[in-house]
């Protein structure tokens, strides 16, 4: 008798072989927005998830409520933001305009994010549609010390426009919520490695989101499990919580699953480093190693800190001297030249949403 095939920690690669129709969909490297990376804006949970959601951080506060017909939007929703956004910044970095409406293939939306292409997926991608639509995030931005609540949505609109005779869509129209098109007009967005859409669970996912998003390309990032849970937006208790964790990192050890990054468990914290391969998988974003021609003293960088207050300010330092040397631009005062760039940066708070 066969013996029956051990499962992958990874998902097998549906669409190994792309045909021409979608091969320049699949050339638009995925991008996720940072305030969704940064926060955890959706479910951890497979099943419908009915229940509210609430999320502090320092001053940033989140009240998320699950849309009535079909629960809050969760991680695995968030590939059809993925695969829209990345469709956006190619167009703007091809000098095309863009916008909040946008047409998109579901057939190549599937391919891209690694999906069956059966009836039964076109099913589940209406159903993520309604959840992205009517997922309320209720939230609080700060700008220039002014507080306020507003609400907001990760779609506004969804519209299937075409259907074949079997009821599958075709082509769908969205209308993004205004903050997800200004998070690629202001370039607010990371690479992701295609391996995402290969990775199982959803903590794993997480995970990935959040050293992308801290880790980068430094040496090192650690965080405690406390923190990383609230980060998550996990509802286990802290032992399964730890336990899951252990699991991924265990797995990990083991397989080398997780997509550019090495995840330890190490004395409660969980401690990432970016594998070697990293820099040549990640775009003109990633924190590849730049000559240190360029010094920032330890005041500006505290200066730095204020002006861009919610920024990773190594990531800051990072992006100044690769937009530096990418453009050629002289710079004579080091300082003066990247509390400019902070500047125009802003507080994270007042970008985010």
């Amino acid at each position: 008798m066969a013996r029956p095939k051990r499962r992958t920690a990874l998902l097998p690669q549906r669409h190994k072989e792309p045909d021409l129709f979608v091969c320049d969909i699949l050339d638009a490297t995925p991008k996720g927005d940072r305030a969704s990376m940064e926060h955890p804006l959706f479910s951890l949970s497979v099943k419908k998830d009915m229940t509210p959601f609430d999320y502090r951080r320092g001053e940033v506060g989140l009240r998320i409520v699950p849309a009535a017909e079909e629960g809050r939007a969760n991680i695995f929703d968030r590939d059809i933001l993925i695969y829209v956004l990345s469709q956006l910044m190619a167009a703007k970095e091809e000098g095309r305009p863009i916008g909040r409406r946008v047409r998109i293939c579901a057939y190549d939306l599937l391919k891209a994010t690694n999906r069956h292409t059966s009836g039964q997926a076109y099913g589940t991608l209406r159903r993520a549609l309604v959840r992205l639509q009517y997922t309320q995030i209720h939230t609080n931005i700060h700008d220039h010390g002014i507080s306020a609540w507003r609400q907001i949505s990760l779609i506004t609109d969804a519209t299937i426009v075409k259907e074949d005779e079997t009821g599958r869509m075709l082509d769908v129209e969205l209308e993004l919520g205004e903050w997800l098109v200004k998070a690629v007009e202001n370039n607010n967005v990371l690479t992701l490695s295609r391996d995402y859409f290969q990775l199982r669970k959803p903590l794993e996912r997480r995970l990935y989101e959040l050293a992308r998003k801290h880790c980068g390309q430094q040496a090192e990032w650690k965080i405690g499990l406390v923190t990383l849970k609230e980060k998550c937006g996990s509802n286990s208790t802290d032992k399964e919580f730890k336990r899951l964790i252990k699991t991924i990192c265990d797995t990990d050890e083991g397989e080398h699953h997780m997509p550019d990054y090495r995840f330890r468990l190490v004395a409660g914290n969980l401690v990432v480093h970016p594998r070697p391969e990293l820099t040549l998988a990640l775009g003109s974003d990633s924190r590849t190693a730049l000559p240190d021609d360029l010094p920032i003293s330890s005041e500006a960088i505290e200066k730095g800190r204020t002006l861009a207050r919610g920024w990773d300010i190594h990531a800051l330092q990072h992006e100044w001297r690769c937009w530096v040397s990418e453009k050629g631009i002289p710079v004579k005062n080091t300082d003066a030249h990247f509390l400019d760039f902070c500047r125009k940066r802003g507080p994270y708070e007042a970008s985010l949403l």
